[in-house]
């Protein structure tokens, strides 16, 4: 048995692996090609989806966008979810428990809850069809989750280093920005991922809230309907391309992630 210990992991990633695999081959397709038959591997090798996608502005700037916004939405929620990690942390105050309770209920709540509020809203202010719209609208779930995995890592720092701190001169913000933040890193760096990806996932409120400008690329994709049908190569080149920024982040931060779940509240 020890010698086939190796085949059950095995095959879960390959199962795993199979729809990307899939999806993969059939931007390599033209439409017709896939709706004719079973191909393991495409049989009249195409690149003119991805020509498609990278030339035609409506297809880039969807990704340009959603870029923008979940960028701009990560920094927010990071920064923002920082020093009230700390707080929470740090300090026992009236109600805390009930303040902590009370922002991980807004992750716990759909998105279609606040399209409608976050949409008046912000057509009223001049900020629908905006990144930042997107971006702070973003910030209602990800801010909560950011500071519940800060606070994890936070509470496992003992609060002698701040007293330490303290002793030797540092202000706040000294010790804040110079020492305690480097000692958290891998948790700064799990919370970025889970922000990002939960930012660039959403569909509800990034299509509620843009028409044209910042129309993600995600409600791109939800337009490739014509006469003939949906262009299913060019959708399946725009949802290969949507995994890679995905990967990306995943490569740069898979330390932390791996610290994030030995040592943080992930």
């Amino acid at each position: 048995m020890r010698r086939f210990k190796w085949l059950v992991p095995t095959l879960y990633i390959v199962f795993l692996m199979l729809p990307i695999y899939w999806l993969l081959n059939m931007s390599f397709k033209t439409t017709n090609e896939i709706l004719g038959g079973f191909s393991l591997l495409p049989q009249d090798f195409t690149l003119e989806n991805y020509k498609k996608i990278f030339t035609d502005p409506t297809w880039y700037n969807g990704y340009l966008n959603s870029l923008a916004y979940v960028v701009f939405n990560t920094v927010i929620s990071v920064c923002a979810a920082l020093p009230a990690a700390y707080a929470f942390s740090r300090y026992r105050f009236l109600g805390d428990k009930h303040l902590f309770f009370w922002l991980l209920t807004n992750r716990m709540a759909p998105p279609a809850v606040f399209a409608l509020p976050f949409f008046q809203l912000y057509s009223a202010i001049g900020l629908f069809d905006t990144h930042i719209a997107v971006a702070l609208a973003h910030c209602l779930f990800n801010i909560p989750l950011a500071v519940w995995i800060l606070e994890g890592f936070m509470s496992g720092v003992p609060k002698e280093l701040d007293e330490t701190a303290y002793i030797d001169g540092h202000s706040f913000p000294s010790f804040f920005v110079k020492i305690f933040i480097p000692t958290i890193t891998a948790g700064i760096g799990v919370a970025a991922f889970f922000c990002f990806m939960f930012s660039w996932v959403e569909l509800l409120l990034a299509k509620t809230l843009t028409s044209v400008e910042a129309k993600p690329i995600a409600a791109t994709m939800t337009r490739t309907a014509s006469t003939s049908g949906y262009e299913l190569g060019l959708l399946a080149a725009a949802g290969t391309l949507t995994i890679i920024p995905g990967a990306f982040v995943i490569y740069f931060v898979r330390n932390y992630i791996a610290k994030g779940f030995a040592l943080g509240r992930v």
